[in-house]
């Protein structure tokens, strides 16, 4: 069964992108969020399997809302994504326990395979 995901970055084309690359992997995408406080809300409403969520965002960022979703399920599969390669960022969100760290610009198929690699991890 193919895994449902939570898109969260705050710029539409973006989430429109991904969308489009894991809805033809045959990826179930339940929801999507343009900033941190959103996603958030959309993950516990949704209990998604996984998100591919961004870290620069208004409102609230991508680190603050991984914390926030790791506390209300530690189990929960994160994938970050941004176009911030510096260390600092990609060591916070493995800390907080994200699954993977993708940098922008990716392809497609990148975002493909962190999805169904983890998935695969998950049992």
């Amino acid at each position: 069964m193919a895994p449902t995901v939570l898109i969260v970055d705050d710029i539409g084309m973006m989430r429109g992108i991904i969308r489009k690359a894991l809805e033809e992997a045959g990826v179930n995408i339940i929801g999507e969020a343009p900033n941190g406080r959103e996603a958030v809300r959309l993950y516990t409403q949704l209990r998604p399997q996984m998100v591919i969520m961004d870290i620069t965002m208004p409102v609230m960022n991508g680190i603050e809302a991984l914390r926030r979703i790791k506390a209300f399920n530690p189990g929960a599969i994160v994938i970050m994504c941004s176009s911030m390669s510096q260390q600092r960022y990609i060591m916070k969100a493995i800390q907080l326990g994200a699954r993977d760290f993708i940098v922008k610009p990716f392809k497609t198929q990148r975002i493909v395979s962190a999805v169904q690699k983890a998935a695969g991890g998950n049992g």
